[in-house]
C-alpha cells in the first residue's frame, strides 16, 4: 500500500509516542518531531508507511537511547494473552466449525489493544468481537471475510509462512496454528517475526514465551519495519517466502507492506483508521480475511 497525506499527521503522532514511551522529556520529543519533520520532504508517497515507521522508530531509539522502549508493554502484552489460552481453548472446543473459530480469534487478537491498557476484561471485548449479531465480522461479506477461499487454500497446502504482528497477540496465533496442525499434522508452518524492537511487534523471544516454537519454526524476517518490507528482508526469509504454498499475514502494518506485492497472502486484520478501510474497500472497523489475488 502506498502512503497517503492522511498518513502524514499519524508519523508525527508514532514518533511524539514513541518518544514519550521511551521517556524523552519535551526538549527532546521536539528534537524528534523536528528531525521527522526534516526527513518527511524526501519520503517518497510511492514507499509504504512502515517503511516511514522504521524511519521513525529508529530515529526515537537513536535520539533517547533506549533500544526496547516497549519491552514491558510486550512483557505485559504476553502474560494477558496466556493468561486466557485456557478460555481460548474451550471457544475452539465448543464450536462446531473449529477452524473458523480459530480464525476468528486470530484476528481478535489483532483487535484487542489489550497491552497498551491499564486494564482490561478480555471477556467482554472478545464477547463484543464473536456475538454472532456483532457485524464486526460479516462471513457474508466475501470480498473482506473469503473463508472458503481461504479453507480451500490452507487444505492444499503443505507450506505455510504465518507472518507475525504483535507481541500477546502471538498466543491467538497459536490457537490458529494449533488447530490447523490437529486438522493435518504434517504442514510445515514457519512463523516469521521481527528482526529488532520496533513498537510492540513481536520477536523471536516473544513467540517463544508464547508457545509458538513447539509447533512451528520461528524465524526473524530479518527487517525491522513495523511491518514484512521484502527490501529489507533477510534472503532465508524471502526463500521461504517465495516457496510457501501459503501465506498468512497478521496486522495492518503487514497488509500495508504486502498488499502490492505479487503473490497471494491471506491478510488477516482489522480497518482501525479510514487509510486502510479506503484502500480495502470497507468500512472502519470491519475485520478482514482477504486474498488479493
Amino acid at each position: 500500500m502506498k502512503t497517503y497525506l492522511d498518513c502524514i499527521p499519524c508519523f508525527f503522532k508514532q514518533a511524539l509516542e514513541a518518544a514519550r514511551m521511551a521517556g524523552a522529556g519535551e526538549r527532546m520529543q521536539k528534537k524528534i518531531l523536528n528531525e521527522l519533520a526534516e526527513i518527511l520532504p524526501e519520503f517518497p508517497l510511492t514507499s509504504s508507511p512502515p517503511e516511514m515507521g522504521r524511519i521513525i522508530y529508529g530515529l526515537a531509539r537513536r535520539v533517547t537511547r533506549r533500544d526496547d522502549p516497549y519491552l514491558k508493554i510486550k512483557e505485559k502484552s504476553n502474560q494477558l494473552a496466556l493468561n486466557i489460552y485456557g478460555k481460548l481453548k474451550k471457544k475452539i472446543s465448543r464450536s462446531p466449525d473449529k477452524l473458523l473459530m480459530a480464525v476468528k480469534l486470530a484476528i481478535a487478537g489483532n483487535i484487542i489493544d489489550y497491552g497498551v491498557k491499564n486494564s482490561l476484561n478480555v471477556d467482554v471485548e472478545l464477547a463484543k468481537i464473536l456475538n454472532e449479531e456483532n457485524k464486526a465480522i460479516n462471513e457474508e461479506k466475501k470480498s473482506i471475510f473469503d473463508y472458503a477461499r481461504f479453507k480451500s487454500t490452507l487444505r492444499r497446502a503443505k507450506t505455510i509462512l504465518y507472518l507475525a504482528d504483535n507481541a500477546g497477540e502471538t498466543v491467538f496465533d497459536r490457537i490458529l496454528i494449533e488447530e490447523i496442525k490437529r486438522i493435518d499434522g504434517d504442514k510445515r508452518i514457519v512463523y516469521a517475526v521481527k528482526e529488532k524492537p520496533v513498537i510492540n511487534d513481536a520477536l523471536v523471544e516473544d513467540a517463544c514465551v508464547c508457545g509458538i516454537d513447539k509447533l512451528a519454526k520461528v524465524i526473524s524476517s530479518g527487517s525491522d519495519a513495523p511491518g514484512t518490507v521484502l527490501s529489507l528482508c533477510s534472503k532465508n526469509f524471502l526463500r521461504i517466502y517465495k516457496k510457501a504454498d501459503m501465506v498468512i499475514s497478521k496486522g495492518q502494518g503487514n497488509f500495508e507492506a504486502l498488499s502490492t506485492t505479487k503473490r497471494q497472502a491471506f491478510f488477516l486484520l482489522m480497518a482501525k483508521c479510514p487509510v486502510i478501510a479506503k484502500d480495502v474497500g470497507c468500512e472502519v472497523g470491519d475485520v478482514i480475511l482477504r486474498s488479493l489475488f
